[in-house]
């Protein structure tokens, strides 16, 4: 199996999202995760922010506006992707076409779960990430560069570093995951498997 194609740079349209503590319900609500795979759930995702009971867009949500409708990164607010542990979140947010959260801080499940689907988590400064709140919130739709390689966020003329674990920082360049890293030593593990069952057909025989 052949790695993706290596993404060292995020680029896109920024949108402001600063509410805290949106927990994973918020992202995907529950009525979702009814499919038994990951196809549809771009329409579940913000679904309750993005549409009335009657299923028509809300005007007052970010997402529905333009030039927010073309957004691929969003700033978030504190604690964002709190609750239960629903993979369905990371899968409906990288279905709308959301590449990027940035923000002060995740909760470790959730950042768990992007890292494995190559939606990128970049920890900033809450000063940093007033900024970029502020800088996205404007109207013409200014772009957001994340370099994953050197940490580096770029907005406008300005630049900020932001935190990232080695292994995050390696699994999205490669565009790797959990799977792919294992099948990377695939022969190594059949080997050990190989000799597990030899020692074991020796035992018996003993």
């Amino acid at each position: 199996m052949k790695d993706k194609q290596m993404t060292k740079t995020i680029m896109g349209i920024a949108a402001p999202l600063p509410l805290a503590n949106v927990d994973t319900d918020v992202i995907m609500p529950k009525r979702f995760l009814i499919t038994i795979t990951r196809e549809g759930l771009g329409d579940g995702a913000f679904a309750d922010l993005r549409f009335d009971n009657a299923g028509q867009l809300r005007p007052d949500f970010i997402l529905n506006n333009a030039p927010w409708t073309r957004a691929s990164i969003l700033i978030v607010g504190d604690n964002f992707g709190c609750g239960s542990s629903r993979e369905h979140a990371v899968w409906g947010m990288r279905q709308l076409g959301i590449n990027a959260c940035i923000g002060t801080g995740f909760a470790g499940i959730f950042y768990d779960n992007a890292r494995k689907n190559g939606l990128a988590l970049p920890i900033v400064s809450p000063a940093t990430r007033d900024f970029l709140l502020q800088f996205s919130s404007d109207a013409r739709g200014h772009e957001i560069s994340i370099d994953l390689e050197s940490r580096m966020i770029t907005a406008g003329d300005i630049s900020a570093s932001f935190e990232m674990d080695d292994a995050t920082q390696t699994g999205l360049i490669r565009g790797r995951d959990d799977t792919l890293d294992t099948l990377e030593h695939a022969g190594a593990i059949r080997d050990y498997e190989a000799g597990l069952n030899k020692e074991m057909r020796i035992s018996v025989l003993k």
